[in-house]
């Protein structure tokens, strides 16, 4: 049998082969880059063929001392949903099933965050240190994505992740005030610092001490501007101009902002602040009226996907109860004691007197059926409270001087209330 041919012809036959899927193609080299094995195989497959091209026959194709041939690659079709885009899968085209959580990929913020998951029985399963994405076994079609914070907050504006957990500080500067950003917990209570302006000690700034007297200063001109060094572009200007600062120029850095006025290229800096022990350190003072937040760790979704996208809502709900009941529940233990008596009323009656037992309503009392002589008597009746850590040995102290012994004690998990306040806010700022 004949076959009519031209070179090109093959290649996708070649290119089937050879040369991988777009998911793939980065890593490897340029897709029309010509593939040793590929040429090796063109050779190969003619001789398996009787061809005739234009009037050439195999024979005569081949007969000449060299052969040039170009060859244009094209990937062979694959079985997928999705739709590439200059070779990138393009997730706009295709509706996702999976709920997506970010948190922060790195640094302090990252592994308070992955504590805060454990102690809540919430564990992210990440076996690979080197992908970006992981699970939480609790949490079913859940997709756990690590993310630099401000990708976090930028992601779920895009509606490419649900629900995130960043600093407040992040979720304002790049949130910038966004309808679609709702903050389902205002307060993890880790990451705690502030966005402050700080100013020099010395200098023209050594008897400037607060921000009126820092726009009151008349060295700022339009020709010569206060000049700050930040790295939160959007925050710090809405913040002077409130203020009253209105000649100012900004220069965007990140990290090391205290050597900015030191080394002549800033008059001020805006930047977190936790102790402020830094800036001492740099010569530099926070002034009275220049904090721009309080800052620490929230829990943020994107309001549509907690009102589309089907079980975000749960997620977030469960999520949400575990924080509230695990915070609520960090620095308080159970006191467990025996305490001899005639009736519960009398035990109750006793214990009252005491300020540090009153538990989270009241103590809880129940008989004891206590085995004296063959018999069974209730005269022991079993006293459970709930006590601060900071007032635990106090407390002990207080049960064994009324009666109290065998005293058990035992750090608590959770507290869960009847219903949690935030979720209840929740469902208000979603009008459901």
């Amino acid at each position: 049998m004949a076959l009519r041919w031209d070179p090109l012809d093959i290649i996708p036959f070649t290119a089937a082969l050879h040369v991988p899927s777009p998911l793939h193609q980065k890593s490897r080299r340029r897709p029309d880059t010509t593939d040793s094995s590929t040429m090796s195989f063109v050779p190969t497959f003619l001789q398996q063929c009787s061809v005739v091209a234009g009037g050439f026959t195999q024979s005569s194709l081949f007969s000449s001392t060299k052969l040039s041939v170009k060859f244009n690659v094209s990937c062979c079709s694959i079985a997928s949903p999705e739709t590439y885009v200059n070779g990138n899968v393009d997730t706009k085209s295709t509706e996702r099933s999976e709920i997506r959580l970010g948190l922060p990929s790195k640094g302090r913020m990252a592994t308070d965050t992955l504590n805060l998951l454990n102690d809540c029985q919430l564990s992210v399963r990440h076996p690979n240190p080197r992908q970006y994405v992981a699970d939480i076994p609790q949490l079913a079609n859940l997709e756990v994505w690590f993310q630099r914070p401000k990708d976090i907050v930028r992601k779920l504006v895009s509606g490419d992740l649900d629900i995130g957990i960043v600093g407040l500080d992040t979720v304002s500067e790049y949130g910038q005030g966004n309808e679609d950003l709702i903050l389902v917990h205002d307060a993890l209570a880790y990451g705690e610092c502030r966005l402050s302006l700080a100013v020099p000690n010395s200098g023209i700034f050594e008897n400037i001490n607060s921000v009126e007297e820092l726009a009151l200063m008349p060295q700022w001109t339009a020709e010569k501007p206060l000049r700050v060094a930040t790295g939160f572009t959007y925050l710090s200007p809405k913040f002077l101009k409130e203020n009253g600062v209105h000649h100012v120029a900004f220069s965007t850095a990140d990290g090391a902002l205290e050597a900015a006025p030191a080394m002549g290229i800033a008059d001020a800096i805006v930047d977190l602040v936790s102790s402020g022990t830094t800036l001492k350190e740099n010569n530099m003072k926070e002034i009275e009226g220049g904090v721009l937040l309080k800052s620490q760790a929230v829990m943020v979704a994107s309001k549509k996907s907690l009102v589309e996208r089907n079980g975000v809502l749960d997620i977030t709900h469960e999520m949400l109860e575990r924080f509230e009941a695990h915070m609520r529940a960090v620095d308080q233990y159970t006191v467990v004691a025996n305490m001899r008596g005639y009736n519960a009323h009398e035990v109750a009656e006793r214990i009252s007197t005491q300020p540090l037992l009153s538990g989270l309503q009241g103590p809880t009392i129940s008989p004891v059926f206590h085995i004296n002589g063959g018999g069974i008597t209730p005269n022991y009746f079993a006293i459970v409270i709930c006590v601060p850590k900071k007032l635990l040995y106090k407390s002990v102290q207080q049960l064994r001087a009324i009666g109290g012994s065998g005293v058990l004690v035992s750090p608590l998990t959770y507290i869960f209330d009847e219903e949690t306040p935030r979720w209840r806010e929740l469902l208000v700022k979603l009008g459901l």
